[in-house]
């Protein structure tokens, strides 16, 4: 048999990429801040892997991560403030608008009630994410320099395994 003429071998690296299946998902969840403060950093340690995008920008028409969130499961995390109501509502549309999906709206307590205000808007954005999940404050992360080390009530851990639920992970302990 004679051997392959250099024209006819293929480099690895020019192969097409194998179609990915439908519904298929990468594994990492891409976390967004609707504000600075809303808890990214802190549900991007818990929700490992996770990527920490930081906060929207406070602009009109904010971008959202599109390029990063790509085939990954993007989470909106807010605080449950009437201001923060808001936010979220921009982020939600930032992310909408340009035809991507937002599988949770994580809503993180301040450790005082939500205000009707702000219970009323994240009703209303219920329609547009896949799940509006409350994440309960943790007095432990006022004194700890790492949120990974923290030890999550129940409410918490029951809120970190519904975000990875409602995100498509299969595993949903913490």
């Amino acid at each position: 048999m004679p051997a392959p003429r250099p024209s006819d071998r293929r480099p690895m690296g020019d192969l097409p990429p194998a179609p990915a299946p439908a519904g298929w998902q990468r594994r990492e969840l891409v976390i967004w801040g609707a504000h600075g403060g809303a808890g990214t950093t802190t549900l991007a340690a818990w929700l490992q892997p996770a990527w920490d995008m930081g906060a929207m920008p406070p602009e009109p028409d904010p971008p959202y991560p599109a390029a990063v969130a790509r085939g990954r499961a993007l989470v909106v995390t807010c605080r449950n403030t009437a201001w923060s109501a808001v936010q979220a509502t921009k982020a939600v549309t930032a992310v909408t608008g340009q035809e991507g999906r937002v599988a949770v709206l994580a809503v993180v307590s301040d450790g005082w009630p939500e205000p009707a205000p702000a219970r009323h808007r994240f009703r209303l954005l219920e329609a547009h994410v896949g799940a509006v999940i409350r994440v309960p404050f943790v007095f432990g992360l006022r004194m700890a320099d790492n949120p990974a080390e923290v030890p999550l009530s129940r409410w918490a851990r029951r809120a970190v395994a519904q975000i990875k639920a409602a995100a498509g992970r299969k595993n949903s302990t913490l």
